[in-house]
């Protein structure tokens, strides 16, 4: 968005209207917005009224002293010192051109009245303190100086400015827009967390080394015989993990989970089966303690069907019990417990 600042040109003008002329074009063509006596050259009280609502929407202030104090108020200060004190008073960064010999100033040009001149003496003291002050000679050298002045100040002091309307209208619509994407940025950041570590809303949930008594049956010689075992959720979850990673349906990890049991319980038989409502409870079990997702989708067939993966969680959980450390741990001993059932 491209900004244009308005600067307000203050000085004496009868005796500096060339000087004010080099300034102001100096301005334009820095695409500033020149403000000033050339509005309103008049001076007096109505008009410094209008002056001050001028001065309110500039963005800088540019002090040119020569060699005259200028028309005075009632309370004595010249229109331009009253200027430079109300801008100061507005906090507006001040920039201050003096002229460097004004003994030099022709007599047409400078002050013959001595309180007059003490007056100026004074103010220049005061525009010339705590502030960038550059000193002309000529009035040809003020558009460079201006130039290296205000591109310093407005780069150390950025302003408001202003800018078009339409402008302004295209800025606020991205603007919002990015609003909107840094929301929505968040909102996938906080829907994250909670995926990964969701609130337990669950009273008295079943830790993940409490035990779960499973039952079914398989036939043995022609006969239906029951079954009854019980492991950790842990164990339950070791065993299933490996198998979600391929994202299966729910009849292929009740296979193979199955398959697992006949093994660990040494079961000959044919037709092994877990009870279908117990299957259904590992499942919610595993949900509930954010280690897997089931999702009701499409399968390749175009059937729909329960297909089961691993959160992340539930990843660096399968990592930690399946893989084999370096060395004999803890973990070492949990993964050898898992597989000699199996034996």
């Amino acid at each position: 968005m491209e900004k244009r600042y308005q600067v307000f040109v203050s000085s004496t003008y009868a005796d500096l209207k060339k000087e004010r002329q080099h300034v102001i074009q100096a301005l334009m063509e820095m695409d500033c917005i020149p403000a000033g006596m050339e509005l309103f050259p008049a001076a007096d009280e109505e008009q410094w009224k209008f002056n001050k609502s001028v001065i309110d929407d500039c963005d800088y202030y540019l002090l040119i002293i020569g060699g005259r104090y200028g028309s005075t108020t009632t309370e004595g200060l010249s229109y331009t010192e009253k200027e430079f004190d109300y801008a100061f008073e507005k906090n507006i960064k001040i920039i201050a051109l003096l002229h460097e010999n004004p003994d030099d100033i022709p007599v047409g040009k400078s002050e013959i009245d001595p309180d007059l001149r003490e007056r100026l003496k004074l103010f220049r003291n005061k525009a010339a303190t705590n502030r960038l002050v550059k000193y002309w000679k000529k009035a040809e050298e003020l558009p460079g100086i201006v130039a290296l002045s205000l591109s310093k100040t407005i780069k150390m002091y950025p302003a408001i400015g202003w800018v078009r309307a339409n402008t302004v209208a295209n800025e606020e619509i991205l603007t919002e827009l990015n609003d909107i994407r840094k929301e929505n940025n968040s909102l996938k950041t906080s829907l994250s967390k909670i995926e990964q570590n969701p609130d337990n809303i669950i009273e008295d949930l079943a830790g993940i080394e409490e035990s779960f008594t499973m039952n079914g049956t398989y036939f043995y010689r022609g006969t239906k015989t029951k079954w009854s075992t019980s492991l950790t959720w842990k164990e339950i979850f070791a065993y299933i993990a490996p198998y979600l990673i391929t994202s299966p349906n729910d009849k292929i990890v009740k296979q193979k989970f199955e398959n697992t049991l006949s093994e660990i319980n040494k079961i000959r038989g044919t037709h092994f089966h877990l009870n279908d409502q117990e299957f259904q409870t590992i499942s919610l079990q595993l949900r509930a303690l954010n280690l897997i997702y089931v999702e009701y989708s499409k399968s390749i067939q175009g059937n729909m069907a329960l297909f089961y993966s691993l959160t992340k969680q539930g990843n660096n959980l399968m990592m930690q019990l399946r893989t084999v450390p370096s060395k004999t741990t803890l973990r070492t001993k949990m993964l050898e417990d898992i597989l000699s059932k199996k034996k």
